[in-house]
């Protein structure tokens, strides 16, 4: 039988192997998808990042819940189909034109994606043009943009332009963040948010959309 105050523990010690092994005893077991997710793997990511918070875990440990979630979303996600209601939302994400790293975004992503949002990574050095037509393809809830760059921080000034000019800005919120990026800035570039960690991302994320 299927362990599922075991899961909670897999997921928040980042145990991708148990995690699975839960997981598809759990479906075997026919658990509906939404209780696994919402009562167990949820509140095992909300514990994590609470940790984060207070100095209790660091970004490795972060970064293997996240990867322990996600492996067990991979087995329940078809299960799932035609229940919105297990996405939060749909996130589209990526690092500014001119910058070429990605660690803290791939971060926030995978947290985001841990916590129940559908991420669309763009990628690295990414166009106003990207975002811009990732946004119509997509149709997400969110855009997020990153850089550690103060060489490219108005990079994200531009996009939200770009997103006007497109006559799409107005369907999304947009958060920013990074090392060189304040709220004081976020708010001077029109943004609806702005986050300096991971965890805090995710928190703000689900603020926007009303969901926290």
């Amino acid at each position: 039988m299927a362990n599922l105050d075991s899961l909670y523990q897999a997921v928040l010690s980042g145990n991708l192997q148990d995690t699975i092994e839960i997981t598809n005893e759990a479906v075997a077991e026919n658990i509906a998808p939404d209780n696994i997710i919402n009562q167990y793997m949820v509140p095992a990511m909300n514990e994590i990042g609470r940790r984060f918070e207070e100095g209790d875990a660091f970004v490795p440990e972060l970064l293997m819940s996240a990867r322990a979630m996600k492996g067990a979303l991979e087995i329940l996600k078809p299960l799932m189909s035609g229940e919105s209601a297990t996405s939060l939302g749909k996130v589209v994400i990526g690092t500014v034109k001119g910058d070429l790293h990605d660690i803290g975004k791939n971060l926030v992503a995978s947290m985001l994606e841990g916590c129940g949002f559908e991420v669309i990574n763009l990628g690295i050095d990414v166009p106003d043009e990207v975002f811009v037509s990732a946004v119509k393809e997509h149709s997400p809830q969110i855009v997020c943009m990153s850089t550690l760059l103060t060489t490219t921080m108005n990079q994200m000034q531009s996009v939200i332009e770009a997103l006007k000019n497109a006559g799409i800005r107005e369907q999304v919120k947009v958060m920013v963040g990074g090392a060189p990026v304040s709220e004081q800035f976020a708010l001077q570039i029109g943004a609806d948010g702005f986050s300096s960690n991971a965890n805090s991302a995710v928190y703000k994320a689900k603020e926007l959309l009303n969901c926290v």
